[in-house]
């Protein structure tokens, strides 16, 4: 069903009409060693690399399936060497700005444009960088697009670094979530993304685009208590991050317990959703604090109504322990880390619902959110559920899909035994490279595609440790029946 409003999202898999994403910036291209773990990296980028050969994939297909008019019939002309990439830079005349796939960097330097923010901005940005008041009044003078620019990169206009760059900004998905017709704005756990945060939340509250959203834009805060609490309690503060956030079917949605979002926030956003009636049920889902992990959705998302891909680690034989024998069961030798999921329904919150495993959770939503028979319900695992290649492949984002429309998804090209898996499961799996020329020589029509598993290359996109689902934050896609 074709929705109509500017902001509407009640899905994981509805098709894609609009999304907020973020290209690579030069931040990423200072992320050092001694630095990494701070700016929460596992290892350093290739810069061009991540750009021209791999992110660059990712937005021709955005715009193949969104925005055709954008890029068809334009390819050769757009990635000629002469043209230096500048269709895909928001600082450069030549670049897309598509209203469909949406560019953080082009929102944040229209809003610039307006003194007011300007001003208001410049002092919060220098505030929370502890910037000098000569650097403050400096940047006063910069134009819209270079400021925006300095804001997400940390470089000045003649490359002085005046603060640390925000690499993780390419995941758009961590700065809000939409919900319906609502905005659920992120409170970061670490320190390393406190500008996300502000420069998200300046956006949202001052772009046009979302003026008639302003009142629907929902903001977590700690309580008084919770400002008194002594630092090693700080784990019971309110933190949030959007990839602990899944809106799975127009009256259901998931919320993570996790490294980065807190069990208080987990509670807080339920009765916040309860009480706007945007929801009947919430299942939380508590997963280990690794990590391996950081949100739930790197451990499992939405690929069909009846379709899954997850780790295997929180199957329902590997909590039962299945594959051990009664001595190995009983001395819990293989003993995994837990996994806890309530499900509270808005009318009776005192009596939640508990699940065994994360699987068990999936087939439910399956049949009663879907209505799909049992038998008719796929789990797909990570890495084909083989060890070693489970745990590789999670780690490298097999299970941080992103889908497009229902059971077509981006997927990373170097996580081989889960493409397979995909195809044992009756999926087409192709390149980007071999379906982007297809689809703009017309021998592929992009609403005819179905049930496919599109790879992405992803060398050095992977050692960001976030996957498409990541990399995006949809604003609208269309309702899926139910």
């Amino acid at each position: 069903m074709q929705n109509t409003q500017a902001l509407f999202v009640n899905s994981e898999i509805g098709t894609l009409k609009r999304l907020l994403v973020h290209s690579p910036d030069s931040g990423l291209g200072k992320v050092v060693p001694s630095k990494a773990q701070d700016w929460l990296f596992e290892d350093i980028v290739h810069l061009n690399t991540i750009r021209k050969e791999e992110y660059d994939y990712y937005t021709k297909i955005l715009l193949l399936f969104l925005d055709p008019e954008k890029i068809k019939g334009k390819l050769p002309e757009i990635d000629a060497e002469k043209a230096n990439r500048s269709f895909y830079k928001p600082d450069n005349p030549a670049f897309f700005k598509s209203d469909k796939v949406i560019e953080l960097e082009w929102l944040l330097a229209e809003i610039l444009l307006n003194d007011a923010i300007k001003h208001s901005l410049v002092a919060s940005v220098c505030a929370i960088e502890g910037c000098t008041f000569k650097t403050q009044n400096a940047l006063m003078d910069y134009d819209a697009v270079s400021l925006a620019k300095t804001f997400i990169s940390g470089s000045a206009k003649n490359k002085e670094m005046l603060f640390a760059p925000i690499p993780n900004f390419i995941f758009t998905r961590d700065i809000g979530i939409t919900i319906k017709d609502h905005v659920l704005l992120n409170k970061p756990a670490k320190k390393a993304r406190t500008r996300e945060a502000l420069l998200a939340k300046y956006i949202f509250f001052n772009h046009p685009f979302f003026k008639a959203y302003q009142q629907n834009i929902i903001e977590l805060t700690d309580t008084y208590q919770n400002l008194l609490l002594p630092k090693e309690e700080d784990e019971r503060k309110i933190t949030l991050e959007g990839g602990d956030i899944m809106v799975i079917s127009n009256d259901h949605l998931l919320v993570g317990v996790s490294e980065r979002t807190s069990p208080e926030a987990a509670a807080k956003i339920a009765h916040i959703v309860f009480k706007k009636n945007l929801m009947e049920r919430v299942t939380i889902i508590k997963i280990p604090k690794k990590r391996d992990y950081m949100h739930i959705d790197t451990v499992f998302t939405q690929v069909k109504k009846n379709v899954w891909v997850m780790l295997g680690n929180f199957s329902k034989k590997a909590v039962l322990h299945e594959d051990e024998d009664a001595i190995e069961r009983t001395l819990e030798l293989k003993k995994d880390e837990k996994i806890k999921i309530k499900q509270f329904h808005k009318n009776d919150p005192e009596n939640s619902v508990h699940f065994d495993s994360l699987e068990e959770l999936l087939i439910d939503i399956s049949k009663n959110d879907f209505h799909c028979r049992e038998e008719d319900i796929k789990i797909i695992f990570s890495g084909n559920n083989e060890f070693p290649y489970s745990a590789r492949e999670q780690w490298t984002d097999s299970c941080n899909l992103l889908a497009i429309k229902e059971g077509v998804v981006l997927g990373y090209d170097r996580n081989d035994k889960t493409a397979e898996a995909f195809k044992a499961a009756g999926f087409q799996v192709i390149h980007a490279k071999e379906l982007i020329p297809q689809i703009v020589a017309g021998k592929i029509n992009t609403q005819q595609i179905t049930d496919t598993l599109i790879l992405m290359p992803s060398a050095e996109l992977s050692r960001a440790r976030g996957g498409f689902h990541c990399m995006s934050m949809p604003l609208l896609r269309e309702t899926v029946n139910e």
